[in-house]
């Protein structure tokens, strides 16, 4: 009774989502509210009251939700104040009129800009410096597309960018140790966006030439970014290299692991804003301004800790991996690392990260365990297909991407999707290169 309960609470979960019938943030706390009270009338009551089993799940992601919430208004603070702009100016005057120049420039731009893990800055910071360049060439903009994507499906893979933080809290896990071993999987797959964009950058080459319009210019050479609100205002030209040593300093304690990264990003976002913005107000109207991209994000969390704290303490997940470990076929059982890694591109293009991470990943995982496979493991292997899941219709960011890249969705990704797939081949061939997960557990071992 609990495994049919288990699954009834993850479909109607999926459905409600996919349909849009409910968002993530009501589905997340209402629908395991709903079944555990269900579940406590037909199979009996348990040992903890449901209302422990929602503030245990609340407790224990708790610190995923803290750093979430500062990591954003870290590089919030850092996009106002310009920490990027010096970096985008070098870009569009090495760029030039090359196209294999441009393509990779704008590759390098949006792993930089990329950095804040949020996919709607990338898109509008990349694009709005990149398209006038790619248009006065008449160079493809379906490429500028497709590169800002792929480097958003990995950038995005950083604790505070979303997937990984999901894949944690629905594990139970710190994000930390989940993202700092796939940080060399990481730096692979962006070299081979890099070099996917030379490649594209030397096919557009041979089509237009090393063109150079008339009366044009130098493209870049005024370093024009994009208009942000109140951007010049908020700009602090002078701090600069004391934002990019703060940011330097943030990220080698977050790798050493010298406090927990929840800390540290509280730490660096009060530093950061009473260094640039010593004004109160100011200060004020920044948290309020990025309140729009921290609120979704957290509140989500929060409520995905309902739902992960009723499953688990329910005893629901642990029926529903006894009863996938009954279907599977045994030999394809130490295999679950890869496999999960396999199914993560097709899962999160057809469903939404919150359906696959709180509701797929914890069956997969508690099944993996009994083949040694530990749940960071699985963690870690759920990753493998963000760069496809970006191309998904669920996802509004990549509305945004191809109304600014004035592209048609079809085209996109009609374009993309082979590379998002390739992206997704590296990404998982050096994962199991570096051990991040196995390519075979061990059938009966306990973990």
């Amino acid at each position: 009774m609990l495994t049919l309960l288990g699954y009834g609470m993850v479909v109607v979960f999926m459905a409600l989502i996919m349909t849009r019938r409910l968002s993530p943030l009501v589905a997340l706390t209402v629908i395991p509210i709903a079944f555990a009270l269900l579940a406590s009338a037909v199979v009996g009551g348990f040992d903890t009251s449901i209302k422990d089993m929602m503030l245990d799940g609340i407790r224990k992601i708790s610190p995923t939700a803290v750093m979430l919430m500062f990591a954003i208004l870290y590089f919030g603070v850092m996009i106002d104040a310009g920490l990027f702009d010096p970096l985008i100016r070098l870009i569009l005057r090495v760029v030039g009129h090359d196209p294999v120049r441009i393509l990779v420039g704008s590759a390098v731009l949006a792993m930089a800009i990329g950095l804040d893990g949020d996919g709607s800055t990338t898109y509008m910071i990349t694009v709005s410096a990149m398209l006038p360049v790619y248009e006065r060439l008449r160079m493809d903009p379906l490429k500028l597309a497709g590169i800002t994507m792929l480097c958003s499906g990995v950038m995005n893979l950083t604790p505070w960018g979303g997937p990984t933080a999901r894949a944690a809290t629905a594990l139970r896990v710190d994000p930390t140790e989940v993202f700092l071993p796939f940080i060399p999987a990481m730096v692979v797959a962006l070299a081979g966006i890099l070099v996917l964009a030379y490649w594209m950058g030397l096919r557009e080459r041979r089509r237009l030439g090393k063109v150079v319009l008339p009366g044009a210019g130098r493209l870049g050479e005024e370093g024009q970014l994009p208009a942000l609100e109140d951007g010049e205002e908020l700009k602090r030209p002078r701090l600069r290299w004391v934002n990019a040593l703060l940011t330097a300093l943030l990220m080698t304690a977050l790798v050493l692991g010298l406090l927990p990264m929840a800390v540290l990003f509280m730490v660096g976002f009060a530093i950061a804003v009473m260094v640039n913005y010593r004004d109160l107000a100011e200060q004020r109207r920044r948290v309020i301004h990025h309140a729009g991209n921290v609120l979704p994000v957290v509140s989500v969390i929060f409520a995905a800790g309902i739902f992960t704290g009723i499953l688990s303490n329910t005893g629901m997940v642990e029926a529903m991996s006894q009863s996938f470990l009954t279907v599977l076929p045994e030999s394809l059982g130490p295999y679950l690392a890869v496999i999960t890694a396999i199914v993560s591109l097709p899962f999160t293009f057809f469903m939404s990260n919150d359906a696959f991470y709180f509701g797929v990943l914890p069956v997969l995982a508690e099944a993996a365990e009994a083949y040694g496979i530990t749940p960071i493991e699985m963690a870690r292997a759920s990753l493998i297909g963000q760069p496809v899941h970006l191309l998904s219709p669920l996802v509004p960011a990549t509305y945004l991407l191809v109304a600014l890249t004035k592209v048609e969705f079809s085209d996109f990704q009609r374009f993309t999707m082979k590379w998002a797939v390739l992206v997704c081949g590296v990404l998982l061939l050096a994962a199991l290169a570096f051990g991040l997960f196995p390519l075979i557990g061990q059938p009966g071992a306990a973990t």
